[in-house]
């Protein structure tokens, strides 16, 4: 029974990570849109994903380390040539995994427009705020020389 248990997991989990993949995508739109509203309700959606993910994961070492089993793939392997249904259990594993790794990309595609995005704001702030200025030319094209700042009520 436990061999079917560790396959339900993985088919379930297989159908979380493409959703949350999905979500990931959405994310990236939003975050390249700047649309707020959608990009909190993405997030509200990702976080439960996420959790069952982490609930999943548990549950499956659980289940190996009732067989005396290490988490790995090595013990999964092990597991998988005592079932008669091994060769599934192999092929899920791997299907999640390549999964998650999409997801994991994708999440570090998405932090680095956030980065990005960070530094263009920090960048404008700074520039409103008067104590960064933008390289600037004077008329032969040299780098122009600005004396003193003034404050935004007085540009």
């Amino acid at each position: 029974m436990q061999d079917n248990d560790l396959l339900h997991l993985f088919t379930d989990d297989i159908g979380t990570a493409k959703h949350l993949l999905e979500l990931i995508d959405a994310e990236f739109e939003a975050l390249g849109e700047r649309d707020l509203p959608r990009l909190e309700a993405v997030l509200g959606e990702k976080l439960p994903l996420l959790s069952l993910l982490d609930q999943h994961g548990k549950a499956r070492s659980k289940l190996l380390a009732e067989q005396q089993l290490s988490s790995d793939r090595a013990g999964l392997e092990i597991f998988a040539s005592r079932h008669s249904n091994g060769p599934e259990l192999l092929a899920r594993s791997d299907e999640l995994g390549l999964l998650l790794e999409r997801c994991r990309e994708a999440n570090q595609r998405n932090g680095r427009l956030i980065r990005a995005n960070q530094a263009s704001l920090q960048s404008v702030l700074g520039i409103l705020r008067g104590g960064e200025t933008p390289g600037l030319y004077d008329s032969r094209g040299g780098a122009a020389r600005i004396g003193q700042q003034r404050p935004l009520s007085q540009a």
